[in-house]
Order: structure tokens, then sequence, then C-alpha cells
């Protein structure tokens, strides 16, 4: 299993955290039943840990106009909205809400060219709550496609409290690599053209890189 490169700071900290308190349960705990059973809690954290922030192995798919989810999780929106920051204009907003138990990686959605990126600071409000879109800690990339432009965004959650983010303007990106990382429960919005042939509904679990989200017009 592949670990993250971003979260071996996250990890060693729970280590420390889980090892001492295992220790001591063990050490100052007469009762083995007492003992061992709260040993398991700090272990169980040890190994969630590494499980949670795994990077699996994952394919492209699709043809090029093809827009596959930046992110594993649910797929929790999917309106007409007005976009102000990039797009200046309506677009189809597909959100996708990861919790605990998705894999928090990642990937581009569509082969192209990073014309925006911007970080904003801000809250940690439940992600999955409609104004995280605008309130939350988040970052903004943009990429350009032939096909049209394709605009995301990695929102923080309640717990979660670092957003990576490899995007950089003018760098050629390929779809199904990986883009970034959020730690902990968090939400990605997508932003696609009016007349993209949206592929997924309201309550679809959708895989990073793997499940398509829209086709862009040829």
């Amino acid at each position: 299993m592949i670990v993250h490169r971003n979260c071996y700071g996250t990890i060693l900290l729970v280590w420390l955290i889980c090892l001492p308190l295992s220790f001591l349960f063990l050490r100052f705990i007469p009762w083995a039943l007492i003992s061992y059973t709260l040993t398991i809690i700090p272990m169980f954290f040890m190994g969630f840990v590494l499980f949670f922030f795994r990077v699996p192995s994952r394919v492209r798919v699709g043809a090029e106009n093809v827009v596959t989810s930046v992110a594993d999780g649910e797929v929790v929106i999917i309106d007409k909205v007005f976009e102000p920051e990039y797009i200046n204009g309506e677009c189809i907003q597909v959100s996708v809400y990861m919790d605990f138990f998705n894999v928090h990686v990642n990937y581009w959605p569509i082969d192209g060219e990073v014309s925006y990126y911007k970080y904003h600071p801000g809250k940690y409000m439940l992600a999955y709550l409609p104004k995280a879109s605008e309130l939350n800690e988040h970052t903004s990339v943009a990429v350009k496609s032939q096909f049209g432009d394709v605009f995301f965004k990695q929102l923080a959650g309640t717990f979660a409290r670092r957003i990576v983010c490899h995007a950089k303007p003018g760098n050629t990106v390929v779809k199904s690599e990986e883009c970034g990382i959020i730690k902990f429960g968090s939400r990605i919005d997508m932003y696609l053209p009016l007349d993209a042939d949206i592929k997924v509904k309201i309550g679809d679990l959708v895989r990073g890189s793997e499940s398509i989200i829209a086709e862009l017009r040829k």
C-alpha cells in the first residue's frame, strides 16, 4: 500500500500519541481484559490513518472530451448556478462529498493547461452545507481544455485543516493523474459548461479518475 507523501507528518503525529497510550494502558492497568480492550482503540487509529491516506492505483477512462471525477465520494449537488470567480457566468455545478472512509487523493478531471489557481482562507463549516463553497477554506483551479474550461474547488470541512494542490498556472496536466489531497472530510465542487452532458445524478457514488461526470461538446 502506498501512503501519500504529504501525509507522513500527520501519520507520525497520530502514532506518537497512540503508541505511548498503548504502553500506558498495558503497563499501568492491572486487569488484562480492560488493558487489552483499551489498547485496541489507539492501535485501530494507527492502522486507520495509514488506510485513510492511501494512494490507490487508478486507470484513465473515457475519451478526451470526458470529464472524470476529481474525488471519491457521493454526488450531493447538481445545479445550474452563477459562478462569479472564474467563469463569471452560468454553469452546471456538480459537487462530490468525501466522508472519512473515502480516498482523499484528488485527480485531474481532464487534459489541458492550468489557467487559474487561487487559495482562499476561510471557515471550517460542515463540507456538505451549500454555503461551504463560499465560506470555507478552499482552493480554486481552472483547467483549459480544447473542449472548454473545467473549474473546480477543493473545500476544507470541519476536520479538514490542510489542502494540498499541485496546480501551477501554465502547467500542462493529464487526466487521472494526481492533483492533490484534502485531509479528512471535505468536498469537491466542479463547474462545467451549460451544454455539458452530465452523466451522474444526486446520490451516486463516484471514484476519482474512474467515474465519468460529464461529456463536453466536441
